[in-house]
């Protein structure tokens, strides 16, 4: 059979124009593709402002589909979720990323982060901290410790706390002292409990070394040393932390004021009592001094103490101290402060709140001020609630 070379001449151009034509199909559709991933992920990004987030989701969804490589998408999407609450599905979205062969480093890392932050909300504490710890070494380092030591405080693993700070604060992070001094305080305590007294002698050491400065590990002393039966350990810790905190020495001021009478210091301990006082006016320290009122000190200065604090700290505490009082012991103006007092106290809670947003007012409104709603406002007092 001889070849037609007609045919040839008729192929030839044939078969060019046919690809021509599908080269410029398959171009429009990569150019159509291409576009509409950007439309449908700025149109997602302006309902997300709009606080669509049911039909900013939808749009994310469809942008991704449409470019499944990008990486932004899938971390604005997973982001979306956790925001909602949907923390399995942005849990599945961000270790989709980390699944993916191709991910640079600096993009793995962050996908690894936002897995973190998805675990961490979602209550899985014990998958958040292995995702945080993949984390060390990185640039997330930091926040990566951070979120390790709120975890420990969160699971009250104290050692483990205590290092990380320490790692933390080695490593340029800030001071962590304070910090430091309370985890080895919480040691200390939790081995008293579990009778390991040795373990609780070291803590509380260990917590005194990691910020002399700090005023817990002072009170922790003279309580440990009150219970174990030493009244003057518990005295001269006690009274350090008086030179230090007059506020929290008012924590202990009734078991320093027992400690005193244990030993005969009465009258040293009320002077220091009515020293702290002057510098700090708690009914707390008034109640120390009353135990040390006792009829063979000759001390009847209770009720006048009592009368005197209500007029400098007009409070509930103090109005209930002085109602413990017989009122022959009142003076010409105690009814009226004590009036003053209970009103005073009472004025937070004489407001109405809104049942949908938490706006409180003292008047009665049918459209709340804060989120525009009606009906929201319960007809009762918080104080009648």
């Amino acid at each position: 059979m001889e070849f037609d070379v007609q045919w040839l001449l008729i192929g030839l151009p044939t078969a060019f124009v046919l690809g021509w034509l599908a080269s410029r199909l398959d171009l429009r559709q990569l150019r159509r593709d291409r576009r509409d991933a950007p439309r449908a992920y700025f149109e997602g990004l302006n309902l997300l402002l709009n606080e669509q987030q049911d039909k900013a989701i939808d749009a994310f969804i469809e942008a991704v589909q449409h470019d499944p490589d990008t990486t932004e998408l899938h971390f604005a999407l997973g982001n979306l979720f956790r925001r909602r609450g949907e923390f399995e599905r942005a849990v599945r979205v961000h270790q989709h990323l980390l699944s993916r062969a191709d991910l640079k480093l600096p993009e793995r890392q962050r996908a690894q982060h936002a897995l973190a932050q998805d675990f961490a909300k979602a209550g899985l504490f014990d998958r958040a901290e292995a995702a945080w710890r993949a984390l060390l070494e990185t640039a997330y380092d930091t926040e990566a410790r951070l979120a390790l030591l709120s975890l420990f405080e969160r699971s009250r693993d104290w050692r483990q706390a205590a290092d990380t700070a320490t790692e933390l604060e080695r490593r340029g992070g800030g001071s962590f002292a304070i910090r430091i001094a309370h985890y080895h305080c919480e040691r200390a305590l939790e081995a008293d409990a579990a009778g390991q007294t040795e373990q609780a002698d070291a803590a509380l050491a260990a917590a005194r070394a990691a910020a002399p400065d700090a005023p817990r590990p002072l009170l922790v002393a003279g309580q440990r040393a009150a219970t174990a039966g030493r009244p003057t350990e518990a005295l001269a810790a006690w009274l350090a932390l008086r030179q230090r905190s007059a506020a929290l020495f008012a924590l202990v001021a009734d078991a320093y004021a027992q400690a005193a009478q244990a030993v005969g210091e009465d009258e040293a301990a009320r002077a220091t009592l009515a020293s702290a006082y002057a510098e700090e006016p708690r009914l707390e320290l008034l109640q120390a001094l009353d135990r040390l009122d006792t009829p063979s000190s000759g001390g009847h200065g209770g009720p006048a103490r009592r009368l005197a604090h209500l007029v400098q700290q007009p409070s509930l505490g103090a109005a209930a101290a002085v109602l413990a009082l017989d009122s022959s012991q009142w003076q010409a103006d105690t009814r009226e402060r004590l009036h003053n007092a209970v009103q005073r106290a009472a004025r937070p809670l004489q407001r109405y709140r809104c049942a949908a947003c938490g706006f409180e007012a003292h008047h009665y409104f049918w459209q709340c001020p804060g989120c525009q709603g009606w009906d929201t406002y319960p007809p009762r007092l918080l104080e009648q609630q």
